[in-house]
C-alpha cells in the first residue's frame, strides 16, 4: 500500500502593471503565489513545482491570450531558470525576470545567454546598487528593474546615472506614489510598475467636470429605469459622451454582432443591463488632456468589475441581481482615483442598491468579501486571497486564476477599441 500523494498547495495567479513613459500600459508582471509560503514569501517547492504551475498557467489559462497586446514579466528563480520548463513559454510575449537570488556564475551567465539567443528577453530584478560581479548579467538583460523603495531618494538620481551607460531599459518598480513617478520619470526612468497611477487623491471641495456630472446623472437615469426618450436626450446634450459609447459597444469585448450605427440604436439593441455597463465604464473613457488615450484605469476597472461579475456568476449562477451589482462594485470602486472625490460624495449622486455602498464604502458584505478578493490578486496578496475565500465558499484559488484570465482578456478588448 502507498502513501498518498500530498495535495499541491493552491496558487494564486496575481498580476502588477507596468507603464511607460506617457503612462500607457505595456506589460503586467505575472505573480505566481501560494498560501504555503515560507519566510521570504515564495512557494516551498521552489523548483520543479513552480515551474510546473507557470507552464501550466499559459497552458491551461490561457494567460499569453489573456495579456493581448501586453507582455507578462515571469520571475525566474536558479531552478527554473534551468529547467527545460522555461523553454515552452511564449517567448514573443515573456519577459524572464532573473531575481536577486541567482548568482551571475559562469553557468548561470551561459544559460542567461541561451536563452537570450533562442529569443527571450531577460530582466533582472531588484537591482539596488552597483556591484561589479552582476554587471554581466545586466549586461545580457535588456530590462534593468530598480527597487526605488530599497535606494535612498538622495542616491537614486546618481545610480540612474551609473546604469545609463549600459544602454538598457530602466524599471522603477514599487512605485507607489504620484510624486515617486514624477521623480523616476524626471531623473531617466523607462518603465514604471506599481499602483501609484489607481492611489485616490481625494481633494476636499473638488467639483466635477460637466462631462463627469453629465454621465453620473445619466448613469442615475439607467438605474432608476428611466423613459428611453429621457436618457436619448440627455446624451444629446454630451456628443462626446455618445461617439465613446458606440466606440465602447462596437468593440469585441461587447458580445455584439450587429454594428451599432447610432445612440437610438445602442440603447435599443443593448439593453438597460448593458447600457448601464457601458455608461460605467464611460467615466475611464473621457479624453484626457484632449487627446484619446488608453487610460490605464480603464483596463483594472473593467478587469476588477468583469473578474467580479465572472466570481458572483460562479458563486450565485441564479442571481442575476448579485451578477450586476458585482460588476457595478468593481468599476466603481476605482472612480475615487479617477475623480479625485470621495466615494461617499460619488454614491450622493447615484441611486445605487444598499449592498453596493456597503461594498464600496465599508468592503461589507458578500460583494465586500469579492472586491477584497479581487483587491488581492492586484498586489500578490496570498493569505487575504485565502481570506476572502473562506468568506466564500464555493470559489477556490483556481477558479480564481481561470476568471482572471478570462477578465484580462475582456478588459484588453476595452483598451484596444479605445485607442
Amino acid at each position: 500500500m502507498t502513501a498518498a500523494t500530498p495535495p499541491a498547495p493552491e496558487v494564486f495567479l496575481g498580476r502588477q502593471p507596468i507603464l511607460d513613459r506617457e503612462q500607457q500600459l505595456v506589460a503586467y508582471e505575472l505573480l505566481f503565489r501560494s498560501s504555503q509560503v515560507n519566510a521570504a514569501g515564495v512557494l516551498d517547492d521552489d523548483s520543479l513545482a513552480t515551474a510546473t504551475v507557470i507552464a501550466n498557467a499559459f497552458a491551461q489559462l490561457s494567460i499569453g491570450d489573456a495579456l493581448g497586446p501586453y507582455r507578462g514579466f515571469i520571475n525566474v528563480d536558479h531552478n527554473f531558470l534551468f529547467s527545460e520548463l522555461i523553454e515552452v513559454l511564449p517567448r514573443e510575449i515573456v519577459v524572464l525576470e532573473i531575481l536577486e537570488s541567482v548568482q551571475p556564475s559562469p553557468e548561470v551567465l551561459e544559460r542567461c545567454a541561451q536563452l537570450r539567443d533562442m529569443g527571450f528577453t531577460l530582466a533582472v530584478d531588484d537591482v539596488v546598487d552597483g556591484r561589479p560581479e552582476y554587471r554581466p548579467l545586466l549586461e545580457l538583460a535588456e530590462i534593468i528593474k530598480v527597487d526605488v523603495q530599497q535606494v535612498a531618494a538622495e542616491r537614486l538620481l546618481h545610480f540612474v546615472d551609473e546604469l545609463k551607460p549600459l544602454g538598457k531599459r530602466l524599471l522603477a518598480e514599487k512605485v507607489e506614489t504620484r510624486e515617486q513617478m514624477r521623480h523616476c520619470h524626471e531623473i531617466g526612468f523607462d518603465l514604471f510598475q506599481g499602483y501609484y497611477f489607481a492611489q485616490p487623491t481625494v481633494i476636499a471641495g473638488k467639483r466635477l467636470n460637466a462631462s463627469e456630472i453629465a454621465l453620473l446623472r445619466l448613469l442615475g437615469l439607467v438605474i432608476e429605469d428611466a423613459d428611453t426618450l429621457r436618457i436619448e436626450q440627455e446624451f444629446k446634450q454630451e456628443p462626446g459622451l455618445t461617439l465613446n459609447l458606440l466606440r465602447l459597444t462596437n468593440s469585441a469585448s461587447s458580445g455584439l454582432t450587429t454594428h451599432i450605427t447610432s445612440l437610438r440604436h445602442a440603447i435599443t439593441l443593448l439593453g438597460r443591463r448593458q447600457l448601464q455597463r457601458w455608461l460605467q465604464l464611460l467615466l475611464y473613457t473621457a479624453p484626457q488632456g484632449g487627446a484619446q488615450t488608453i487610460n490605464p484605469l480603464l483596463q483594472l476597472a473593467a478587469t476588477r468589475g468583469r473578474l467580479m461579475e465572472l466570481l458572483a456568476e460562479k458563486l450565485q449562477p441564479q442571481n442575476r441581481e448579485l451578477v450586476d451589482h458585482a460588476f457595478m462594485t468593481g468599476i466603481m470602486s476605482l472612480m475615487p482615483a479617477l475623480l479625485g472625490v470621495a466615494i461617499a460624495d460619488i454614491l450622493g449622486q447615484l441611486p445605487v442598491a444598499p449592498r453596493v455602498k456597503q461594498a464600496l464604502c465599508e468592503h461589507g458584505g458578500t460583494l465586500g468579501n469579492l472586491l477584497r478578493l479581487v483587491e488581492s490578486t492586484e498586489h500578490a496578496e496570498a493569505q487575504s486571497a485565502e481570506e476572502a475565500l473562506r468568506a466564500l465558499p464555493g470559489l477556490n484559488a483556481q477558479t480564481l486564476s481561470a476568471s482572471l484570465a478570462q477578465a484580462l482578456a475582456w478588459a484588453n478588448n476595452l483598451g484596444r477599441s479605445n485607442a
